[in-house]
């Protein structure tokens, strides 16, 4: 974890951001106080879904699933 002041963060906060790397973070001072984190968040995988792949793992499903609930009785009449 770096500490920079916030006259060095405002002039060079993009190359502030492009050094860090994920989970990194940077303190940011004013008068020796802490003033602010800059985190850099994780990489996220890109892969794209596929579609279909949670086929066939739903092994049982009551007889009543989709009937109304007696909560809502007096709103389906």
């Amino acid at each position: 974890m770096s500490t920079v002041t916030i006259e060095d963060a405002q002039a060079t906060l993009k190359d502030l951001i492009a050094q860090l790397n994920p989970g990194e973070e940077v303190t940011i001072t004013q008068d020796g106080m802490t003033i602010a984190r800059l985190t850099a968040e994780p990489k996220r995988d890109m892969t794209p879904r596929r579609l279909g792949t949670m086929r066939g793992t739903v092994l049982y499903m009551a007889p009543d699933f989709d009937a109304p609930l007696d909560d809502f009785k007096e709103y389906m009449e």
